[in-house]
């Protein structure tokens, strides 16, 4: 009886250690170079690229792959305008160790990277290289595979804070902007820095389209910087920066337009370097005092929107793109996936686009988290989201309103993300 009673605990003791090691956190990380060779056009948004004649850093992207349990969850940079769902769907085809809703792909938003929307042109032709198109998707899928490789036990740093003046404005109302900074650090067992993830609402738009420039603007100094100062790899997601949240590479000595708050901008690689080497240094500030989550729990949740396309602009797109957008033409409608995850005391709501800073500052508010993270241009990327008091109400907001899918687009976002997130167990608090 005494011989059972031990084995009996013995094995209570293997079964739990069995589940503690299945539990074990873990993380990977890995880039791949989508640089154009040779360069290609590139793209600010709606209308024709502009010729390029050199490059100011190469476009990335950079895959954060986390680990806990059966639940394995993969984070995707690139230094792309945007990266619409019909892409990132070949890239989960080729992903066949990760659930595919548990991946998600983030652009950055610079606008100095070829397109990849395939505008069409209005002449029966597009403004994208396809070619270039199935690369990128190729590369994206090489760096997940290898970060799923070197899955190593990691520990979280998790931190929130205002950053400081002089990284972002808000080009329509330059206070109008969320300061915070949200940075998650994983750690090895070592001590050594595995990845940075630095989410920062603003457009990377200091170079722009115009100069025959392909650069990742201010993101590839940040990442750079930071890489130095942790030793670790930096991937960059945006957040709620529509309308229109930009790189703060004003000229205070230089006004355009005083009475409407304007200035002329400093579009120079050197701008690229102060800013992002600026964020570089706040969220290496930030993230330093976090204290460790030694065992993270991770869980990701996923939900289909479905939102009505009013604009005709935003219609020709999804019915005319070579890349064949899922949609419904009965009732002009598209379906999205929104991404909800709980990572430690963190929780992430994805967006299909760019956001208004408002809906950004109301959505954090409202979730779940202690701290509360929005990764902007997420699993689509279908223009400008802003709320129907908002829609087409006055001159500044006319671009926005044009390239955005329509006046529910807004309402709809907030109520089903917000519901969703009601149904779902809140993060961890820490302890």
């Amino acid at each position: 009886m005494r011989n059972f009673g031990v084995l009996f605990w013995t094995g209570i003791c293997l079964f739990v250690n069995i589940n503690q090691v299945q539990a074990e956190f873990k993380v990977g990380v890995a880039k791949r170079i989508i640089t154009p060779d040779p360069l290609l056009p590139v793209s600010g948004g709606l209308g024709t690229p502009k010729p390029t004649k050199q490059k100011l850093g190469d476009l990335y992207t950079r895959a954060f792959v986390l680990q806990n349990g059966e639940t394995t969850v993969a984070i995707v940079s690139l230094d792309l305008l945007g990266f619409p769902a019909v892409l990132g769907d070949r890239v989960r085809k080729q992903v066949k160790r990760i659930s595919p809703q548990n991946i998600m792909f983030c652009a950055s938003h610079t606008h100095s990277a070829p397109d990849c929307y395939a505008f069409p042109d209005g002449k029966g032709g597009h403004t994208g290289n396809l070619e270039y198109m199935d690369l990128v998707c190729k590369k994206v899928a090489e760096a997940i595979h290898e970060a799923i490789e070197v899955l190593q036990p990691a520990g979280l740093r998790i931190a929130t804070d205002e950053a400081v003046e002089g990284i972002a404005y808000n080009y329509y109302a330059p206070g109008l902007y969320d300061r915070r900074m949200s940075v998650i650090q994983a750690v090895a067992s070592s001590g050594k820095t595995i990845a940075t993830l630095v989410n920062y609402a603003t457009h990377p738009e200091v170079i722009g389209s115009s100069q025959g420039i392909l650069s990742p603007d201010v993101i590839g100094p940040m990442c750079d910087k930071l890489d130095k100062v942790t030793g670790g790899m930096t991937i960059f997601i945006n957040g709620a920066q529509g309308g229109m949240v930009s790189a703060d590479n004003r000229d205070l000595n230089s006004p355009s337009d005083s009475r409407n708050a304007r200035w002329n901008d400093i579009n120079t690689w050197e701008e690229c370097l102060r800013i992002g080497h600026l964020m570089a240094d706040e969220a290496a500030r930030i993230i330093k005092v976090a204290p460790i989550q030694n065992s993270p729990k991770l869980d990701c949740y996923n939900l289909d929107i479905t939102f009505p396309v009013e604009s005709e602009i935003m219609w020709m797109i999804v019915e005319h793109s070579p890349l064949n957008y899922p949609r419904n033409e009965k009732d002009h409608t598209i379906t999205t996936q929104v991404n909800v995850v709980n990572l430690g005391n963190a929780q992430i709501l994805t967006i299909p686009g760019e956001a208004l800073p408002n809906i950004g500052f109301y959505l954090k508010r409202k979730m779940k988290g202690e701290h509360n993270l929005l990764f902007g241009l997420t699993n689509d990327a279908f223009g400008y989201i802003l709320t129907e008091v908002d829609f087409n109400s006055f001159p500044r907001y006319d671009y926005v309103s044009r390239t955005s899918l329509g006046e529910q687009t807004g309402e709809i976002f907030i109520k089903e993300s917000l519901n969703f997130i009601e149904t779902l167990p809140k993060p961890m608090p820490l302890k």
